[in-house]
């Protein structure tokens, strides 16, 4: 049987102006609802620019707790537009401490959880670990009004692990909010990053029968030309609709839930594990 739900990614270019962002994503949370998409996903720290690609700089101005001023007007909107909406923050806690974030909001307004991003890199001009403390949450599948989400953020997709254990707790949907790009004026010497990027989720997707949301930004910012390209894909890793890869854009997929189950009915990639031989993965 089908299900379908549909779901929006928010693919932004980011000003220093954060008032500014944050009207913008309204805006254009507004349209893909209009759109009909009930579940909607904004970039990784989509209310600043990309602060990490500079090592040890002074960000702390940015963070805010969740809830807190962002959280509380989008669950406002979430509930005036009956949508779910997944908000990546620079959170800051009452004990003062610092994680790249996302809050998950319901249809009617209620903070359901909040994901802190576990797999935080420390590499040339994604310096993360000089601001984030690493996310000392579990896997957690959140049971919105729509559909049983995942959400990770960024680094974490390239990661099987994580995909796969929201895979076992019955997700429906993994959203991956994030904000990567090209190094402007240098070449990869290891081949194209995007298309790495793109196969990488999509294979998440085959391996564990799950759809897959990944919004990116867009626009330059210093020495990063971040590529969009946002997307959705099947539980097979079929690409139902892509983003530009310069263009500000409201992407709206619809997916079929019903056909997970089938996929991992007939390939039986979760029902054949053997966890037993797996003992490795967890040694350092």
């Amino acid at each position: 049987m089908k299900e379908i739900v549909s779901v929006g990614l928010i693919q932004t270019k980011v000003s220093t102006d954060i008032e500014s962002n944050l009207k913008k994503a309204i805006s254009m949370i507004k349209q893909a609802a209009k759109k009909g998409a009930k579940i909607v996903c904004l970039q990784e720290l989509f209310g600043t620019r990309y602060f990490p690609q500079k090592n040890k700089a002074d960000a702390k101005k940015f963070a805010e707790p969740i809830p807190g001023k962002t959280t509380n007007l989008l669950s406002k909107l979430a509930k005036e537009l009956k949508i779910v909406i997944i908000a990546p923050l620079f959170e800051k806690t009452s004990g003062n401490k610092y994680y790249n974030s996302a809050a998950v909001i319901d249809a009617n307004g209620k903070l359901l959880g909040t994901y802190r991003k576990i797999h935080i890199p420390h590499d040339h001009l994604f310096y993360e670990k000089s601001y984030f403390k690493e996310g000392n949450s579990v896997y957690n599948v959140y049971k919105t009004k729509y559909a049983r989400i995942g959400v990770l953020i960024c680094y974490d997709q390239w990661y099987p692990e994580a995909a796969r254990i929201l895979a076992l707790k019955g997700a429906d949907i993994i959203f991956y909010p994030t904000a990567i790009g090209w190094i402007r004026n240098e070449k990869a010497f290891e081949g194209d990053w995007h298309d790495a990027w793109e196969t990488i989720q999509r294979s998440h997707a085959i391996a564990n029968g799950v759809a897959i949301a990944a919004a990116n930004r867009v626009g330059e910012e210093n020495k990063l030309k971040f590529w969009g390209a946002s997307f959705v894909c099947d539980g097979f890793g079929n690409v139902i609709k892509r983003a530009s890869k310069t263009k500000e854009e409201v992407v709206v997929a619809s997916i079929d839930l019903g056909r997970n189950k089938r996929i991992q009915d007939e390939w039986g990639f979760l029902r054949n594990r053997r966890p037993d031989t797996y003992k490795r993965i967890t040694k350092k």
